[in-house]
């Protein structure tokens, strides 16, 4: 029997005809919520996690650390991965990674096993994050780029906003390990969907090159040694500061070696585009506020607060459906309004949630975190459409998939090292109130609370600051040229 399979791009787009665009973009969606799903969900186990395998928070938050970093690492090779393989190939390969990810660490049997597994669940959603803004940029009319983009979008934050409310229960109902299986019907499906409507026979961007090893080397050693050294340097000051140094000595070797390198792993090129540098400085300290807060609120309502898991996921569900309703409306503006008063926008909003939740016992109650969470995936919803097409319009064609790469890679960067910045001064602020996460929330919760508070404020500072770069990302049409130009 012949295959019914079309394997070429022209063959599908006869196919499909004008909607053959949507279905790509439906199913990278569907990959990307895959993708999320995982590196959400987990967070609220957390508080069960450490209780199994014995963890203290230094290590706990390695669960999450662990797949951010993994995650930021193979982010680099996405544009290789399409060259060298095609989007079918590449995007099959890292689904069945994902997959594999999943399953194997809901049967973890001890805490390298699943911390194995995690980093493989994050070198896959790595490689498929870069992709739809790949595909956006390239399918689509600039007039239907926002459009698409708020459409991915209001799939994609479902995912986060479902995740942890459905992890909650499961948390409660079957334990941790339940949570790692809710990756699977993604998978699947996104395994079906590629098989239907992506090409066989096409790397959509040109002639393949040999993988910039020498760079991911350096990249590794430098991102490494950062995340290691921050970890380290409160319970070992010297190692720590031997780690930091480390790290910074490759982020120097490895620019150094861009600069020189004929087909490097980042085409530094990028950065003499005004609109995409102030977009990549927004993405990374954007990054770190979000990621960092994604791993705290979870934490703080189940330590803090005293809420069961199931309490804490279900908090994000109002806020995830609002999110999703804005970043629609957000991704119609995106197309008409410059992209940083709307980058700025959110961020304030972000921040602002930030803050509130950190006001004192008024915000503690359930329904006053609701409503701060909400202001805070508002302001989410506005940055999400925004930042990518305000980074990459103007970019040369050529130069759009290692736009798409750097800037999630410097957002997941970001969140890895806002994840660790965020342990390390939650510790330290617990340790300034002299109380822990030990204990329940009783007699020293009162103390433990106000080390949170304190926490939060510095994820509010983080989100401030990068509202100063996002007022310098240039307006629509008015960054196509180089500024070395």
């Amino acid at each position: 029997m012949p295959n019914a399979t079309p394997l070429t791009l022209e063959q599908l787009r006869e196919r499909f005809g004008a909607r053959y665009k949507w279905l790509v973009l439906l199913t990278v969606m569907v990959g990307t919520m895959a993708s999320v799903v995982s590196s959400t969900i987990v967070n609220v186990a957390v508080p069960d996690l450490s209780r199994h395998f014995t963890l203290g928070q230094e290590r706990a938050q390695w669960v999450s650390a662990g797949f951010m970093l993994a995650m930021t690492l193979s982010m680099l090779t996405t544009p290789w991965f399409l060259l060298r393989f095609g989007l079918r190939r590449t995007y099959s390969g890292a689904i069945l990674l994902l997959l594999i990810g999943g399953v194997v660490g809901g049967f973890s049997l001890n805490y390298p096993m699943l911390l194995s597994m995690r980093v493989a669940e994050g070198l896959a959603a790595g490689i498929l994050q870069p992709i739809p803004a790949i595909v956006i940029m390239r399918a689509f009319e600039p007039n239907e780029q926002g459009k698409a983009m708020g459409i991915f979008g209001f799939g994609v934050v479902l995912a986060p906003a479902i995740g942890p409310s459905v992890g909650g229960f499961l948390v409660e109902q079957f334990g941790w390990r339940s949570i790692f299986f809710v990756v699977v019907p993604f998978c699947l499906a996104v395994l079906v969907l590629v098989r239907r409507v992506l090409p066989l026979a096409s790397s959509m961007m040109g002639e393949a090159r040999a993988l910039d090893w020498k760079g991911l080397v350096l990249a590794s050693l430098c991102t490494i040694g950062l995340l290691n050294g921050l970890v380290e340097v409160r319970q070992a000051p010297l190692q720590g500061g031997l780690l930091l140094a480390v790290g910074l000595a490759g982020l120097i070797a490895f620019i150094a070696y861009q600069l020189r390198a004929e087909h490097g792993l980042l085409d530094l090129s990028l950065f003499r585009y005004r609109q995409f540098t102030m977009g990549a400085l927004v993405a990374f300290i954007y990054g770190a506020g979000l990621f960092g807060s994604t791993y705290l609120l979870p934490v703080f309502m189940q330590m803090a607060l005293g809420y069961a898991p199931s309490e804490a996921g279900l908090l994000l569900l109002p806020a995830g459906i609002v999110l999703g309703l804005v970043i629609i409306l957000a991704g119609k503006l995106a197309d008409k309004v410059a992209p940083s008063l709307l980058v700025s926008a959110g961020l304030i909003l972000l921040a602002l949630s930030f803050a509130m939740l950190a006001s004192g016992p008024s915000a503690s109650s359930y329904l006053m975190l609701t409503i701060w969470s909400v202001v805070g995936r508002i302001g989410l919803g506005f940055v999400l459409p925004s930042l990518s097409l305000g980074s990459m319009r103007g970019l040369d064609k050529t130069l759009i998939a290692q736009g798409a790469s750097t800037i999630n890679f410097l957002r997941q960067l970001g969140g890895a090292i806002g994840i660790s910045l965020v342990g390390i001064v939650l510790e330290w602020r617990l340790a300034v109130h002299h109380t822990g996460l030990a204990a329940g929330a009783g007699a020293a919760g009162g103390e433990r609370l106000h080390a949170f508070n304190e926490t939060f404020l510095f994820v509010a500072a983080l989100c401030l600051l990068a509202v100063v770069a996002a007022w310098r990302m240039k307006p629509i049409g008015t960054g196509a040229r180089p500024t070395g130009s």
